[in-house]
Parts: C-alpha cells; sequence; structure tokens
C-alpha cells in the first residue's frame, strides 16, 4: 500500500497548499465568500459538479447499486435532475441578485422580516450537512490506515477547515476543481471499466443476479418520489448551491455551466449503480452495502490506482464538507449573528469581515468536529436536515420567486407552520418516515397561499426594488454604485 499511500498524501498536501494560494487571493467579503463572482463555465461547472456529488453520492450510490441494482442510480439522478431545474429555471435570476445567502433574498423580496427564522433552518441544514461528510472520512481512512474513527475525523476535518478558513471560496473552488477532475479518473475512468470487466461484463451481470437488478424502477416508485421531494428540491434552496451560483461571473455562466453540471451528475449516477452491481456479483454477502465501494477498489485494483480511487473517494466526501461549512459559517455570521447584533455593514467594512467570516469557519469547523465524534446515526441527522428545508423553505423561497402576491407574514406563516409540522410528524412517524417531507410540504404551501391572500400585499416600493435586483440593474448590498460599476467590466 506503500504507493497508495503516498498518493493521498500528496493530494492531501496539495490541499493545504491551495487553501494558502486562496488566502491570497481574498480580500475583500465578496472573494472570500463567492470568489469575486468571476467563475467561468469551465470552473464552475466542475466545482458546481463537486459539491453536490459527495461521500453520500459516490459510497452511499455504490452502496444502493449493490443493493438495488440499476435502480440504485435514482438517489444521485434526482441530484443532477435538481440542479438541472435549478440552472435551466432559476440560476440566472438568483446570480442577478447579487446577494450573499437564501435569508438575503428572502428579505429583498419579502422586505426584510423573514431573515433570522429561515436562517436559523438553514444553518440547522449546512450544519448538518457537513457534520455528515465529515463521518465519511472515518470510512476512507480506516481503509487506507487502519485508522481509529474519531482520530479519522480529526485528521480529515482539521485538512477541510485549514483550507477553508485560509482562503474561503477561492481556496474552495481551487480544491473542488482539482477534487472534480480526480473523481472524474477515479470513478468513470477507471473504476467503473475495471469492475464491469472483473464481474465478467454485463452479459454475466445478468446472469448472476436477479432480474430486478435491472429494471430502472427495481427500487420503488414511493421511493423514487421521496428522493425528488427531497434531493431535487433540495437543490433549488439549499444555501450550499446557491452559494456556488452566486460564484457565476455572469447568468449565462450561471445556465450553462450548471445544465453542463448535472448533466455530468445523471452520468455519474449511473455509473456508481454499475459498480454497485458488479461488487454484487464479486461479494454476494457483504456485511454493508456501504463497504462494496471500500471492497471493490482494495481488492480489485492495482496498487497506485487504488490509491487514486481511494483519493477520488475523499475528493467527494471533501467538496461536499467544504462547501457545507463555509456555507454554515456564512449563513451564521451574516444571517443570524449580524443581524441578533444590528449589525449594519457599509463598503468600508468589507475588508474587516474577512476576518470575521474567516472566524467562523474556523468556529463552525470546530463544531462540525466535534460534533461528527459525538453523533453515532448521522442518516437520521441528514433526514431531519433535508425534512426541515424543503418542508420548511421550499415554499417560501419558490414562493418569492414565481408568485408576486406572496408575503412576508405568509412566508414566515410557511415557514412556521412547515416546519413545526415536519417535526411533529417525525415524532409520529419515525425520522426516516416519508410522510414528515409530504405533509409538511403541504402544511406550508397551505399557510403560504391562505396568509398572504389574507395579508396586505407586498409594499410596492420592495417590489419595484426587487425587480430591479432581478433584472440585474441594482448594486451589491454593501457597495456603492461607483464601486459596483467599476468592477462591471471585471465581473464580465
Amino acid at each position: 500500500m506503500a504507493v497508495d499511500y503516498l498518493v493521498i498524501v500528496v493530494y492531501l498536501a496539495g490541499m493545504l497548499a491551495m487553501g494558502w494560494w486562496g488566502m491570497r487571493r481574498a480580500k475583500s467579503k465578496s472573494e472570500f465568500l463567492v470568489a469575486g463572482r468571476r467563475l467561468g463555465p469551465a470552473m464552475y461547472s466542475g466545482t458546481m459538479a463537486a459539491i453536490v456529488l459527495g461521500g453520500a453520492s459516490t459510497i452511499g450510490g455504490v452502496g444502493l447499486g449493490y443493493q438495488y441494482g440499476l435502480s440504485g442510480a435514482w438517489m444521485v439522478f434526482t441530484i443532477g435532475l435538481g440542479l438541472l431545474a435549478l440552472s435551466v429555471f432559476f440560476s440566472a435570476r438568483i446570480a442577478r441578485l447579487k446577494v450573499y445567502t437564501v435569508s438575503e433574498m428572502l428579505d429583498l423580496r419579502y422586505g426584510g422580516r423573514a431573515g433570522v427564522i429561515s436562517g436559523l433552518v438553514m444553518w440547522a441544514y449546512t450544519l448538518m450537512l457537513a457534520v455528515t461528510s465529515t463521518i465519511a472520512y472515518a470510512t476512507i481512512f480506516d481503509v487506507l490506515f487502519d485508522m481509529n474513527r474519531t482520530l479519522a475525523i480529526v485528521l480529515g476535518g482539521s485538512i477541510v477547515v485549514a483550507y477553508s478558513t485560509l482562503g474561503g471560496m477561492w481556496s474552495i473552488t481551487l480544491t473542488d476543481m482539482v477534487q472534480f477532475v480526480v473523481k472524474t479518473i477515479g470513478v468513470l475512468l477507471l473504476l467503473l471499466p475495471v469492475a464491469v470487466v472483473k464481474a465478467g461484463g454485463f452479459s454475466e451481470m445478468k446472469a448472476q443476479l436477479p432480474t430486478e437488478y435491472f429494471d430502472p424502477l427495481g427500487i420503488g416508485g414511493e421511493t423514487i418520489f421521496t428522493y425528488v421531494l427531497i434531493y431535487t428540491f433540495g437543490m433549488l434552496i439549499g444555501q450550499d448551491i446557491w452559494q456556488r451560483v452566486f460564484t457565476a461571473r455572469s447568468d449565462r455562466t450561471a445556465r450553462w455551466g450548471g445544465t453542463v453540471a448535472g448533466t455530468y451528475c445523471l452520468a455519474y449516477a449511473v455509473a456508481g449503480a454499475v459498480i454497485g452491481t458488479a461488487a454484487k456479483v464479486l461479494y454476494p454477502n457483504l456485511a454493508s452495502a456501504d463497504d462494496a465501494f471500500a471492497t471493490i477498489v482494495k481488492d480489485e485494483l492495482p496498487m497506485g490506482v487504488r490509491g487514486l480511487v481511494l483519493a477520488a473517494a475523499l475528493a467527494a466526501v471533501m467538496s461536499t464538507s467544504s462547501g457545507a461549512l463555509i456555507a454554515c459559517a456564512t449563513v451564521a455570521n451574516n444571517d443570524i449573528w449580524a443581524r441578533l447584533r444590528g449589525i449594519v455593514r457599509t463598503e468600508g467594512e468589507q475588508h474587516d469581515e474577512v476576518k470575521g467570516n474567516r472566524a467562523f469557519i474556523l468556529l463552525m469547523g470546530l463544531a462540525v468536529i466535534a460534533t461528527a465524534i459525538a453523533l453515532n446515526d448521522v442518516v437520521q441527522a441528514l433526514t431531519v436536515a433535508y425534512n426541515l428545508l424543503v418542508g420548511g423553505l421550499l415554499v417560501p423561497i419558490l414562493g418569492g420567486l414565481l408568485w408576486k402576491r406572496g408575503t412576508a407574514q405568509g412566508a414566515l406563516a410557511s415557514v412556521a407552520v412547515g416546519g413545526l409540522a415536519v417535526i411533529g410528524l417525525m415524532a409520529a412517524y419515525g425520522i426516516l418516515a416519508n410522510e414528515p417531507v409530504y405533509y409538511g410540504l403541504l402544511a406550508s404551501l397551505a399557510a403560504y397561499v391562505a396568509v398572504s391572500l389574507a395579508t396586505r400585499p407586498t409594499d410596492a416600493a420592495v417590489l419595484a426594488a426587487w425587480r430591479e435586483r432581478l433584472a440585474g440593474r441594482a448594486p451589491e448590498p454593501g457597495t456603492s454604485s461607483e464601486t459596483v460599476s467599476g468592477q462591471v467590466p471585471a465581473a464580465q
């Protein structure tokens, strides 16, 4: 394993070096949180694909393929569908808003009264997303070094926290681009063909496995529907995803770059399911389906190649973890802490805000590592986070983008009713049940429509400012019009 260890060590050292490089570029709030809104199509596509395809999509996607066959692709497939929908229908408008968080968008649309509550929900979601990604380090480092779980979480988490804290979004963008390349080579170009060949090809796989393994709907219609609700809609509203949209240098980049990334996710979904199906032929009696990825890598790949593919898995986990971490810190600082303290930021304070956001990434990173060490059932924790996200925030966010009659009171009622309904239904039906997100979403929609229609329409001046921002004609918050006009040539 010496060659494999060398590959991994070089990869991890490279991540830290890129964090140092990013620190030299992140000199303003915009540079630190959204890479100066300057990413072109190639970099935007790669980094967007990297953040949405994490440990669950790689290790979990192969595990679902091991358990259900080709229909195991549906979880990652619905993630790709969500990214496509976001890119085609909403990304251009989101990019033109020139904000930093989802809650800022809600404040702009509804008049500044939804930020803290929505921020708390989004913070809980991004925190748990970062925690579950961090826990995945234990699986990979166990395969690599036979390492204690706690030590593995501390080691992997510290590397992500270090490069994220140093350079913010610039460091994360550069590392994600490398991670995208490593994942593409390791999973799609190496592991996929090797797994199929080792299993005897598709004809042998069909001969060895039940026919339902090759049924596209074998995982079940209700499961697919739930994946759509949680993951497809979750892609539309997550702070970690929106913060990447904010990095695009133009609305065209956001639309077409995101479309490319979404299409890549669809291919990645199928690849993971095929690898898992091949692993079922090779290792029919694994104790856990999630062991399929590590087992086939460890036993079937030659040295060096094995290290690269394990680095690909590590890349998948790190990209999601770093993206969730900076999203969590951004929400905690800008949507919760600053609002509770009543801070009004001005252009002259932006340089100092880099220090503040850097401190929050470090603080949230330490909280993520501590929570990951203490937490056992990560599936339940992530399910709670996604249920609250979709049940509480989907309706007011999409309603704000699509329905001009929606009001601040309707948005707050939607968040409160949807969130409480999800919590109550999870207590009644169980955390992993489908009913909480189904009925919570319906309750959120009913509250939004009923309260919006029963209250005064949003002030005309607020809606006019909102339309100006959607059209890209208003300055970025916290900057003067002169500063913005001076930035336009660089951004384009």
